[in-house]
């Protein structure tokens, strides 16, 4: 009997979908056949880098961004909800007629669960950051997860890189630290370039980064790469001031440039993070402008001495100068027991 999993990232950015990857290929590796499920660019990204899998597209949380993230999104909540609705029913509707499906696997996608077979969160916030309002929507994230049989978090036990994040105080939580989540895995290659930058997250901050760091490296004397995370129908690339910049990169092809730089300027976005500590590369960060959780893990990787950074209106070439100080980040790539796979027998 064929037994397929739902794998269903949140269309935030691309790292939720990228971290999905070594799930997806965990579950191809022991013989289930993965779903996935997303929307917008988060599935056209795992289209390209998955061809031969089938997809769901889901409702949409048509989700529009203010310049403050955390008010704007506390204002669209009655549409969030009501996408989460709509994504569960369409969730649930799927699996009654698809007897072949035995579970499902959510990154972040709060409706992608049934009660018909057994459903996993992927999460590092179990702790959700929102300055004043943190207690309270802490709770409610924890809320929200205590609705799925389990709860698998990509970092190890002793939260090296998600910090207090992951955190579960209360010890309330079907919790299982399954370490770094990264789709990478560490090469030695001669290096080619002095800067790789990596642009990610929604369109309005990632514009923005963009042109800072096209203004702030037009007169840098030194290789520098630009990939700017934009997933477009056919890849692209030209030259801007002695920049090289791609619209986009698949996985194999990053993982080189990556491996091939000397220095990574990305933000702080926990996939980001991820990838670079298991590819062991020095980084800068920059985290997105009112966006706490990065703010936090920039900070945390400082203290740690992984990791310089600066906000995205600071930074200056000049700030680079101190990567020597840091020994850079490091993390071992978390091997999926297949234990976690027992889960998966059909209600």
């Amino acid at each position: 009997m064929i037994k397929k999993i739902i794998v269903a990232p949140l269309n935030w950015g691309l790292g939720h979908a990228s971290r999905c990857m070594p799930i997806i290929q965990f579950l191809l590796e022991n013989n289930f056949t993965p779903i996935i499920a997303s929307d917008g660019k988060a599935l056209l990204f795992l289209q390209k880098e998955f061809p031969t899998l089938d997809f769901l597209e889901l409702p949409s949380y048509h989700i529009s961004y203010a310049k403050n993230l955390k008010f704007g999104l506390l204002f669209q909540v009655p549409k969030i909800l009501k996408a989460v609705k709509k994504e569960h029913q369409f969730i649930n509707e799927f699996i009654f007629k698809n007897k072949d499906v035995v579970g499902v696997i959510s990154d972040n996608r709060f409706g992608v669960r049934s009660a018909s077979v057994h459903s996993v969160y992927i999460t590092h916030q179990i702790n959700v950051f929102s300055g004043f309002t943190t207690f309270i929507s802490s709770k409610i994230h924890q809320r929200i997860i205590k609705k799925f049989d389990e709860c698998w978090i990509p970092d190890s036990q002793n939260h090296q890189l998600s910090g207090k994040l992951s955190e579960d105080t209360n010890k309330t939580l079907h919790l299982k630290f399954i370490g770094a989540l990264s789709r990478f895995s560490k090469q030695n290659l001669p290096i080619k370039n002095n800067v790789l930058i990596v642009l990610s997250g929604i369109e309005s901050q990632r514009k923005s980064l963009e042109e800072k760091l096209l203004n702030e490296f037009k007169h840098y004397k030194g290789k520098v790469v630009l990939v700017q995370g934009k997933i477009e129908a056919e890849q692209n690339v030209r030259e801007e001031n002695g920049i090289s910049i791609y619209n986009y990169l698949l996985s194999s092809e990053l993982e080189k440039k990556i491996s091939q730089s000397n220095l990574i300027v990305c933000r702080s976005g926990y996939s980001s993070i991820m990838d670079v500590a298991v590819l062991e590369k020095k980084a800068f960060l920059i985290p997105t402008p009112n966006q706490p959780e990065q703010e936090y893990l920039a900070r945390h990787l400082e203290q740690l001495n992984a990791s310089p950074f600066s906000t995205e209106k600071e930074f200056t070439l000049e700030k680079l100068k101190v990567i020597e100080d840091y020994k850079g980040l490091s993390a071992e790539k978390g091997t999926l027991d297949r234990n976690l796979l027992r889960l998966f027998q059909r209600k």
